[in-house]
């Protein structure tokens, strides 16, 4: 496959622009004051030796190795219950995975980590369902401990165990020099064959894992899904934000991106005494190197995930899109958006307003044509006149490009493609969210009118700060389909009046309004425009 020339999107680096605009990591778990609370030490023997955990009146939290790694080697089980990074203290958090945002002092290479939140609701003989997720951040930063993802309330509510990972980051997770591809994708696979051993301890059942999952995390769930192997681990799946439109990455665009990390080494690929001996930050610089030049070798790696899943046909075996055989699947899902994935792209990338003829220089330079062209042809997208003749701020329809092309529109597809071999997929939006630290450069997604990318994350572990009655009742209601989901496959519960939740059939989008009421309405995710008219970037960057 021959490189695009430059960025077939403007909202290819949507993620990254995100990810930058990031304050920095933080181990408090976001505004829930976890370790303030009054705690007391709680013991549970398990298969794998005793786990030492960090109680509250909610419930307990266990901190865990869940596996090991040699640099660039595929992860192993862990064989004994074991704090992270050696500790002896049970309520301290563990280390991040290395990352070239944080300061050196909040990483570690051993960083396979999990934290178990454990409710008083589930006791020993409960076989709970659990519910594990996997954090966000273009697959180069993040950890177990971003914002809000304290998952007790979570856990409470749903009457479920709520594990929280983390993984290895870009090019230790996904460039290994000597080829072997999703080290990081199976780093998830060691981490639920590890709960399958330990689950029952707690009160959870072994075969009842539900992965759950925003962003890159939800790209990482959907290389799970494409990958067989994988399949007994998980029973169901929960989708937030994947940006389905990039696709995964083939073996040969993958071959090219090795290539070139690894002439930014000054080790041989296969010289392992050179690599291991490697520091940390020098493995860093030439990933950030990576990150930022990937695009530039084939534009299909993006700028925004430019280490990420590879169709490497032997453990991920399908595009999961139409450009392979989409198999039969079984497995329930929930996929979900927010209103302004782009905004935070589209309103640092112009920080004013933007005129009708810069809004066509901005598609025509950053779409191929004839997808250009027919984009500005299109009335989903066109800059509309105010009552005073004068144009909108053309800012709107391009944010709305960038939503409905990388996120939603994709997303539609995927649930029509889901449903039309077997599964049964639940669509929904959030049209109302709890403002997201990582957005705080962006003054429009300060507006309470806002739905911007992760915004959905404090609602779902209702983790919100000072949160409104709306959203109050918002996390309330999703909670209340998440514990439906998680028991039975259904997002529907069986009490609280809220609205049926119907699954997608192969031509139709039920998505619901989530902090709204009623459906969305399909505009130009319609069947018939995005993936036939305008094709998403993976059809454009297919071998």
């Amino acid at each position: 496959m021959a490189p695009m020339a430059a960025s077939a999107s403007l909202f290819a680096f949507a993620l990254l622009a995100s990810s930058a605009l990031a304050s920095p990591i933080v181990s408090d778990l976001g505004n829930t004051n976890f370790l303030a609370r009054r705690q007391s030490s709680t013991s549970v023997s398990t298969p794998l030796g005793t786990a030492k955990g960090f109680a509250d009146g909610a419930g307990v939290r266990f901190a865990v190795s869940y596996g090991s790694a040699a640099r660039w080697a595929e992860s192993i089980v862990a064989t004994s219950w074991q704090l992270p990074n050696n500790a002896t203290d049970p309520s301290k958090m563990p280390l991040l995975c290395p990352q070239s945002s944080v300061d050196a002092s909040e990483y570690a290479e051993d960083c396979l980590s999990a934290v178990l939140y454990v409710p008083s609701s589930v006791t020993s003989d409960s076989n709970a369902p659990t519910l594990l997720w996997i954090h966000g951040g273009s697959f180069n930063s993040g950890g177990l401990t971003n914002p809000g993802l304290d998952g007790m309330q979570l856990a409470q509510t749903t009457q479920s165990i709520v594990v929280v990972i983390q993984y290895r980051l870009s090019a230790l997770g996904f460039m290994a020099p000597n080829g072997a591809m999703n080290l990081a994708v199976k780093d998830v696979v060691t981490s639920m064959k590890f709960l399958q051993i330990v689950l029952p301890s707690f009160g959870g059942g072994a075969s009842k894992i539900t992965l759950a999952g925003q962003s890159s995390g939800g790209n990482m769930i959907r290389a799970l899904l494409a990958a067989p192997s994988a399949s007994s681990l998980f029973q169901s799946a929960v989708i937030h934000s994947d940006p389905m439109d990039y696709g995964f990455l083939t073996g040969s665009v993958q071959s090219l991106l090795q290539n070139n990390f690894n002439s930014l080494l000054n080790c041989s690929s296969i010289d392992t005494a050179c690599l291991n001996s490697m520091s940390l930050s020098d493995i860093l610089n030439a990933s950030d190197q990576q990150f930022g030049n990937a695009f530039t070798i084939d534009a299909s790696a993006t700028q925004s995930e430019p280490m990420r899943p590879v169709n490497d046909g032997t453990f991920i075996t399908t595009t999961l899109n139409d450009q392979s055989d989409f198999p039969r699947v079984a497995k329930p899902i929930l996929l979900s958006t927010v209103k302004n994935e782009a905004a935070a792209t589209t309103y640092v990338a112009e920080p004013s307003f933007l005129s009708t003829s810069g809004y066509q220089q901005f598609v025509d330079w950053f779409y191929p044509q004839p997808k250009a062209q027919d984009l500005l042809a299109s009335s989903f997208y066109s800059v509309p006149l105010l009552a005073d003749g004068t144009a909108q701020d053309a800012r709107v329809p391009l944010e709305q490009m960038g939503t409905d092309g990388i996120w939603r529109c994709a997303i539609w597809t995927f649930a029509r493609s889901w449903a039309a071999n077997g599964g049964k997929a639940f669509v929904g939006e959030y049209v109302l969210g709890s403002h997201y630290p990582f957005n705080d450069g962006v003054a429009f997604c300060q507006e309470n009118s806002s739905v911007c990318h992760q915004d959905d994350i404090y609602i779902v572990f209702g983790t919100a700060p000072s949160p409104t009655s709306s959203q109050r009742a918002l996390i309330a209601e999703v909670q209340a389909r998440y514990k439906a989901f998680l028991h039975t496959g259904n997002p529907n519960p069986t009490s609280g009046g809220y609205a049926t939740w119907d699954a997608a059939t192969s031509t139709d989008i039920p998505a619901l309004l989530l902090g709204g009421s009623g459906l969305v309405s399909a505009g130009a995710c319609a069947i018939d425009f995005w993936g036939r008219k305008i094709p998403y970037d993976y059809q454009l960057w297919h071998d």
